[in-house]
């Protein structure tokens, strides 16, 4: 499995049958510059979204339609893209699984909020937050995160998915900070490589992954904090 940050909470991820968007905030992303969209979206297959705040939604409608890859989202922020021309689209909500050929997701529960501010200057509530659980056919399970606050119902999450790779929201102000994270993955999950993301991008956001780092130190848990436009090779 490749997994590219790409800022943000942005991520590809590549395997031998699938390559993946998720949260695909990518146009007017600070972090995201610098880096080629054409050659981040090439041969993309899903785009993977975790809620519908704009810095997460990003160009999805564009590369939808430029590329004809399949959007996973909630039944809410799905009707929201149907109606602004994405054609292709598999729905689903909190709980529920939904199978996408070599892979499946599963919308995992998020503390945080979903809306956007349309046209006409109202706020839309576009469904529940969520995280995003993928098992792949031979590659290592992974939990998106999303953006959300400490639960102790992630101690269910780890019972039920056994996560191998965790993507952490570490910025704080609008997710949990560094610290906090740390606690979160320390407390609740036995993952094998945590990736921090959601940092860095504003400045009313923590500009580094230093507390999380500093927070995961002693633990079985190997923290990956890639540069914008890195690959890991997991």
């Amino acid at each position: 499995m490749k997994i590219t940050w790409l800022g943000h909470s942005a991520f590809r991820i590549e395997t031998n049958a699938a390559k993946i968007l998720i949260d695909p905030f990518l146009t007017h992303n600070p972090s995201f510059a610098g880096q080629d969209i054409k050659q981040v979206a090439s041969g993309i297959t899903h785009i993977l979204l975790t809620h519908g705040h704009g810095d997460h939604v990003g160009d999805t409608i564009s590369l939808a339609r430029e590329t004809g890859a399949v959007v996973l989202a909630n039944a809410d922020l799905a009707a929201w893209l149907g109606s602004k021309g994405v054609e292709r689209i598999e729905v689903g909500n909190t709980g529920g699984t939904v199978s996408l050929g070599s892979f499946t997701a599963t919308f995992t529960n998020a503390l945080h909020s979903s809306a956007q501010i349309t046209e006409d200057g109202v706020s839309h509530c576009l469904g529940n937050p969520n995280g995003l659980m993928l098992h792949f056919d031979d590659e290592a399970s992974l939990l998106h995160m999303g953006d959300t606050d400490i639960f102790s119902d992630m101690a269910l999450l780890n019972e039920l998915h056994q996560p191998d790779i965790g993507i952490v929201p570490i910025g704080d102000r609008f997710t949990m900070g560094g610290a906090v994270a740390a606690l979160a993955c320390r407390r609740y999950f036995n993952f094998k490589t945590a990736i921090p993301c959601h940092y860095g991008t504003f400045p009313i956001i923590d500009q580094t992954p230093e507390k999380f780092v500093s927070g995961m130190e002693g633990s079985k848990t190997q923290v990956k904090a890639p540069k914008q436009g890195e690959t890991l090779s997991l």
